[in-house]
Order: C-alpha cells, then structure tokens, then sequence
C-alpha cells in the first residue's frame, strides 16, 4: 500500500479477501496489504521494493489460482532487484507458470493491441542464434499454442495465423536464404495438415500494413524485433503482454518500470489500463467455454 500512496493522494482501503473489493470500490481503492519495511521512494527501486514484489507476485499467482480472484495483471518489476533477493527466473512470466505446474516450453509471449497480435518464436536471444534457434518443433508448439490461446480466450473459433519469414522479401526463393525453403514452408504444411489455418512466410516488410492486418489474426514472428517494433509502433500506449498455455489469465502492460519518469506524473496509463481489460474479458470468454463444455 505505501507504493500506491506514494503516488496517489486517493483514498486507499485495505482488505484481506478480493471477494472484499467490490463493494469498496465506490469509496476507496481496494488492497491487499503486504508488507513493505521501506521508505517508498518513486524511481528509486530498493531490495526491500524488491521482497514486497515478489511476495505481491506470489500472493496474486496463489489467489488467482485458487479462484478467489479472476485473472492476474502483473506490472513491471526490477529484475536486478529481484535476482538479489532470490528470484530466481528469467521472468515473472517463467515464475508464474512454474506455480502453475506448466512446462517453460509449453507458454507464449503474445503482444495484442486493438489492431494487432504477434507472438515472437523465438525471444530474449542475439540475433545470430535465431536460426539455430528456429527449429519445427518449435515453430509448431508456438503455432499450436497461439491457436488454443486466440480460441479460448478470445473466443476465435478457427484463427487465422500468419508466419513471417525469417530472410527480407521471405528469403526471395532462396536468393536471400533458404531457411524459408528448408524450415519454415515445411512446417507450415505440417500445420495445415493438422488443422491450422496458417498462412506463409510472408514477407515481414508488407505483412503488418493496414490491409495486410486484416487477413489474421495473430502474427508468427521469427525473432524478437521483427514482432515488437510492429507492436510497439502501432500500440505503444495500449499494447498489453498475455502469456498463453497457462490455466490461468496472465496479462501485462508492454512497457518497462521507466524508472527515470516514476512519481512524475509523465507516465501514460494506457497500457496498464489496456492490460486490465484484456484480462477481464480474456477471463469471461474462458469461463464460457468451460460453462458450455
């Protein structure tokens, strides 16, 4: 509570139970305490900030888990901070899946906006491992899961995928590399014969234009760049990260802490706000399916 204070001068009301926020919210801003032994300073990350970060993720994961609370929204955390007091994972997305009991193999980054969804194959890598890296197994375990994701929490029946080649121009057959030839054309004929509606490669210069967009509806990218430069330029203010194969809705803003503008009143509050809507309706459309099963 005393990070929310720090910055907000609205009323703030502390509760043990989410079952609690609803009949709050008309008079102050609901919270689970945990506890922070810290001076709070905006923009100045500390090792305590960093243990109330981490028993905030642990408590939220838990809840959400156990159905008292629908979805969980995770904001942007210090890594450094965080690696010093015993997180151990990449990310809050690999801690998050580990309680969940689901494999680190088994999710997908996806980046959505109003207008456009990409999912990186391959993510926090240099560039020149990315075509080891891009295997069939790979390409298909995140086609596949891309697909269930668009289906179960979004309600897309039968979604419409586009994967991007990996050379300009989509290698120029094989004039520019073959790895469009030799990798990416034959599993995408793989996943048709499975049952996926997956077109390419497509050229990665012309597949994110305005009449190009609308014939998907979500984007296979071979490497991180080629699928975050879009999205980011198109959304930079509403672009939200869900993470997808995991039994609960996980979603977050696109954007880093920005440390340098904390407490300042600068931040834009799109993403954030973005993220939280996308993990309500995310949740109703997963609820209905189950109900409807």
């Amino acid at each position: 509570m005393a990070a929310i204070e720090a910055v907000w001068d609205g009323p703030v009301k502390r509760i043990s139970d989410p079952a609690d926020a609803t009949a709050m919210f008309d008079h102050a801003l609901p919270c689970i305490h945990v506890p922070d032994e810290s001076e709070t300073v905006p923009g100045r990350p500390t090792l305590d900030g960093a243990r109330c970060a981490f028993q905030s993720l642990e408590v939220a994961t838990g809840l959400v888990r156990a159905e008292s609370a629908g979805a969980l929204v995770t904001a942007p955390v210090s890594k450094t901070q965080l690696a010093q007091v015993g997180f151990s994972y990449p990310g809050q997305t690999e801690f998050v899946a580990e309680r969940c009991g689901v494999s680190r193999s088994n999710i997908v980054m996806m980046l959505a906006g109003p207008s456009l969804r990409v999912v990186p194959i391959t993510i926090h890598i240099p560039f020149a491992r990315v075509p080891a890296a891009l295997t069939p197994t790979l390409i298909k375990t995140r086609a596949h899961a891309t697909a269930r994701g668009l289906q179960r929490l979004f309600g897309i029946e039968q979604p419409r995928l586009a994967m991007a080649g990996l050379n300009p121009h989509a290698g120029e057959d094989g004039l520019l590399g073959r790895e469009e030839i030799d990798l990416i054309r034959p599993v995408i004929e793989t996943l048709r014969a499975e049952g996926l509606d997956i077109s390419g490669p497509h050229s990665a210069d012309a597949m994110f234009s305005p009449r190009a967009r609308t014939g998907y509806d979500a984007a296979l990218c071979c490497y991180h760049d080629q699928a975050l430069i879009p999205i980011k330029a198109l959304h930079f203010d509403d672009g939200v990260n869900m993470t997808l194969g995991l039994p609960i809705v996980r979603t977050s803003p696109d954007h880093g802490t920005a440390f340098d503008i904390a407490g300042q009143g600068h931040a834009h509050p799109g993403a954030m706000v973005a993220a939280i809507k996308m993990a309500r309706d995310a949740e109703i459309c997963r609820r209905s399916r189950i109900e409807a099963a």
